[in-house]
């Protein structure tokens, strides 16, 4: 996997713009170009920082702010059961968050069976999921937009 080191390298190779969701003034919330789970998302800095320790409180702020909606829209759209965040910047060395919704059993959209197969332990990031419907991943973005709390 190539390492991203600066924000255009990160929004490219995560498809920021195209897939995003919804933006506050620090933060993006786009959909997951791989999907180890239904409705996985990137919750991403909009201003490059490399640690997490360089994060303002009023980042921390807009941070809650966007989690809240993000919990709540989908929850709305796919009833998950939980939601893990995972910040792990090895690869890519920018603030952002893996946004996974976890399920118990099987959830259907878009004609798909979708299935959290690390339930109940850790979540199988590297999974992606119907990667071969270059579309799907747009009709996720369309289904949680309209959802927005």
């Amino acid at each position: 996997m190539t390492e991203t080191r600066t924000l255009d390298e990160f929004r490219d190779k995560f498809r920021v713009e195209e897939l995003k969701v919804l933006e506050n003034h620090c933060w993006t919330w786009s959909v997951r170009p791989g999907q180890p789970t239904l409705g996985a998302g990137v919750l991403s800095l909009n201003r490059h920082a490399g640690k997490f320790s360089e994060v303002t409180e009023q980042e921390l702020k807009d941070l809650a702010e966007l989690v809240r909606a993000i919990e709540g829209t989908i929850k709305t759209a796919f009833n998950h059961q939980i939601m893990n965040y995972l910040m792990l910047m090895m690869v890519d060395h920018h603030v952002h968050y893996h946004v996974i919704p976890r399920y118990e059993g099987i959830r259907t959209f878009a004609g798909r069976e979708w299935v959290d197969n690390g339930w109940p332990a850790l979540p199988m990031i590297a999974d992606a999921q119907h990667a071969d419907d270059p579309e799907l991943l747009h009709h996720i973005q369309e289904k949680l937009k309209p959802g927005i709390v």
